[in-house]
């Protein structure tokens, strides 16, 4: 399985103080589990995948680099962004994106969904 480990190894450090924490190869690349929850992946172009609260995609989407999360040419249902290179450049843009997806997680780990 192929992924940007230069990606994965910032996520990684993003989540050293999460837990539990557990990697699964999946989506093409690395996705990361935490509370037994799809949270982030990193993929093989350097994009991240964030899961996120499905009513907050129309304003996410606003942002740099950040597109609807497509699955073999489809779209993927509301919840799932993939943002390019350019939106996770700096560590300010990085770190959204990341409490974007651990806030969400949280919500629905409690849920069972």
């Amino acid at each position: 399985m192929a992924y940007d480990k230069e990606l994965a190894d910032r996520i990684r450090e993003a989540l050293a103080e999460v837990g539990p924490v557990r990697e699964v190869g999946m989506f093409g690349g690395l996705s990361f589990m935490v509370n037994g929850k799809m949270a982030v992946t990193a993929d093989t172009q350097g994009r991240l995948m964030v899961r996120c609260d499905p009513d907050r995609v129309d304003g996410l989407l606003g942002r740099p680099g950040a597109e609807w999360a497509q699955m073999r040419g489809k779209p993927m249902s509301k919840g799932w962004v993939v943002v390019a290179p350019e939106g996770t450049d700096s560590e300010e843009d990085f770190a959204a994106w990341m409490r974007e997806a651990l806030e969400y997680n949280e919500r629905v780990a409690g849920r069972g969904d």
